[in-house]
């Protein structure tokens, strides 16, 4: 199981193991965790969405310092929303004025922008040169798909259907990353507004593998070395795992958010658009259960994920996991809290 990848870019790429271990965008993925696990021999993987094009890289450095392995940068793909109306945002301000209060912070406001600029990010991903460029929410635009085959940085889409994945192969892409519907974080899904197709892991590869010829890494509910065969036996080139690696020592994760991984072996999860607009799964806590009961007063992504920012911020500073959004797939086995290069030996020992 630890022999390379079979296809050329992850042959290229020289990595000793079949996997990558997710973007975490907002903590988890932090430098040293990156860092970690491709010089595993692993592809490590930068969640680069919130961060301003000086901030990646910056990033980028840090990680280079650290290690002479190859990894990647993801970001979201930009769509644009119009300026959210003033009778929605008094609605959603009116759902969560208690929470505030409880947090002692002030009357939200929001304008626009309420996401980085993709322009200046992707600028900066071409300048960094990473050994790949992933993303997520749709297709890349036709131009960027130009200048990043200029750069001969490799592209990984990603996709929750076959409908999107036939869409990735026939944009240019190198690779597809299938997210199951087990999949912690935020749902790949094209259309922010879409229903959620839910399809899982398994399933999604019986639909790919055959009819898209690209290299398929299987993503969702994936946490042991007994997942990781199942998943390559059934025709992926390789697997992307985010949870496993949550409680690693190198990983961001808060304080408040690994206590809550820790102490609930079970995690129940499930997806809802309480903290950013866009379906995300993560583990069941007050803010979503009470916030699932009025879709109404759920902003639309991103201005959803810019107006709670100040209310997960809190919470984190307390200490306390009600009000943050606690991602979490669906796979089940311990979290391993050891350096992630002992965990991916252990999930390529045999």
């Amino acid at each position: 199981m630890s022999a390379p990848m079979d296809s050329n870019l992850f042959q290229q790429l020289g990595l000793k193991h079949p996997l990558i271990v997710a973007p975490m965008a907002g903590g988890p993925s932090s430098v040293e965790l990156v860092a970690a696990a491709s010089a595993a021999g692993a592809l490590g993987a930068m969640g680069g969405a919130y961060l301003n094009a000086a901030a990646i890289e910056a990033f980028a450095a840090q990680v280079r310092q650290r290690t002479d392995r190859p990894f990647s940068i993801n970001l979201f793909i930009s769509h644009s929303i119009p300026e959210v109306a003033t009778d929605r945002f008094e609605r959603a301000a009116a759902a969560t004025v208690r929470y505030r209060q409880e947090l002692e912070l002030p009357s939200p406001q929001l304008s626009p922008p309420y996401e980085e600029d993709f322009d200046a990010q992707f600028e900066a991903v071409l300048r960094i040169k990473p050994a790949c460029f992933s993303f997520v929410f749709g297709l890349l635009p036709v131009g960027y798909v130009r200048e990043a085959k200029k750069a001969g940085i490799p592209l990984i889409g990603t996709a929750t259907t076959l409908g999107e994945a036939r869409a990735l192969e026939e944009s240019g892409v190198d690779a597809i990353v299938l997210q199951g519907f087990e999949a912690g974080g935020h749902r790949g899904i094209f259309d922010a507004r879409a229903a959620d197709p839910e399809i899982g892991m398994r399933d999604l590869l019986a639909q790919c593998v055959g009819t898209v010829r690209l290299p398929l890494i299987a993503a969702g509910g994936i946490m042991t070395s007994g997942d990781i065969r199942a998943a390559l036996q059934a025709g992926a080139q390789a697997v992307q795992m985010g949870t496993a690696f949550l409680a690693c020592a190198e990983a961001g994760t808060s304080a408040p958010y690994r206590k809550k991984l820790l102490e609930t072996p079970e995690r129940r999860t499930r997806t809802t658009r309480a903290f950013s607009g866009r379906f995300a799964r993560g583990i069941e806590n007050r803010f979503m259960n009470e916030m699932d009961g009025k879709p109404d007063a759920i902003l639309p992504f991103p201005a959803q994920n810019k107006f709670t920012r100040d209310i997960r911020g809190a919470s984190m500073a307390k200490g306390s996991p009600d009000f943050l959004s606690l991602w979490s797939g669906t796979g089940k086995g311990e979290l391993w809290q050891n350096g992630a290069a002992e965990l991916i030996g252990r999930l390529f020992a045999e």
